[in-house]
């Protein structure tokens, strides 16, 4: 008998919410662990070319930390479209104008490049504190390793 391989397809994923606690973690293993969970490799039917990932909503994203001297070094650019319209921006002050957008920015570098990418990203919720919109869902509390 032949065996092949299964190829999940978009209807068929069952789809759950994760909740993520940043109170106090690493901001690079945070991400590594959001970004596995949105695009579905810690599921047995993981495909690369489709959407198999959960929901994860992340609260207390103010409270995320660098390790070592990052915190102080580290800076977030982008550009307007203007002749010298590039802007720096440290983590620091980040930190203090969008907490949510620091995490949204580290997860999603560390998803697909393209359409997939883009719809994975659909599924991150962060939230700067403790409270956040998705108790309907019920989500699945998980520890990050220290």
């Amino acid at each position: 008998m032949k065996k092949s391989t299964h190829f999940a397809k978009a209807g068929e994923v069952e789809r759950k919410w994760v909740l993520i606690d940043a109170d106090g973690a690493t901001l690079g293993r945070l991400a590594t662990t959001a970004a596995m969970i949105l695009r579905g490799k810690n599921k047995p039917q993981y495909t690369p070319n489709s959407d198999t990932g959960d929901f994860v909503v992340v609260i207390n994203a103010a409270k995320v930390k660098l390790s070592g001297s990052k915190a102080a070094s580290k800076t977030y650019w982008r550009h307007t479209g203007f002749l010298g319209g590039i802007k720096f921006e440290s983590f620091e002050e980040a930190m203090a104008k969008h907490p949510e957008r620091v995490i949204e920015h580290a997860i999603k570098g560390m998803l697909p490049k393209g359409t997939l990418g883009r719809m994975q990203a659909t599924k991150l919720k962060v939230y700067a504190g403790s409270e956040h919109p998705h108790t309907a869902q019920n989500p699945q509390k998980i520890e990050l390793e220290a």
